[in-house]
């Protein structure tokens, strides 16, 4: 189940679709990337349209992804604005009923 829903929260991020997105975040979701940090939808949201609104692609193919309990982590090759795929790695945790919780990216 979590990871059926990370990969749609992934094509979600790839279309920009910021409506699509908040549907998946639990209220008080937080993301951490090697750039940014947000608490609650609203802020996540903002700093994900941050993103979008800068680029005009984004690609994302999961390489690998790995699941236990409520934690999906993958391993993602990014492609944006058809520049060099930049690796990444994503730790989502999620709530009992199936929200997104925890967004953490690194790059690697």
């Amino acid at each position: 189940m979590f990871r059926d829903i990370a990969l749609r929260y992934f094509q979600a991020f790839a279309r920009k679709d910021v409506n699509s997105l908040s549907k998946m975040f639990a209220s008080d979701v937080s993301l951490r990337d090697w750039d940014i940090s947000a608490e609650g939808v609203e802020a996540v949201i903002l700093a994900n349209s941050k993103i979008f609104n800068t680029v005009e692609t984004i690609i994302v193919n999961p390489v690998n992804i790995f699941s236990d309990g409520k934690a999906v982590i993958a391993e993602l090759s990014i492609i944006v604005d058809h520049g060099e795929p930049l690796r990444v790695v994503d730790i989502l945790e999620f709530t009992e009923d199936g929200k997104i919780l925890t967004i953490r990216a690194f790059k690697g």
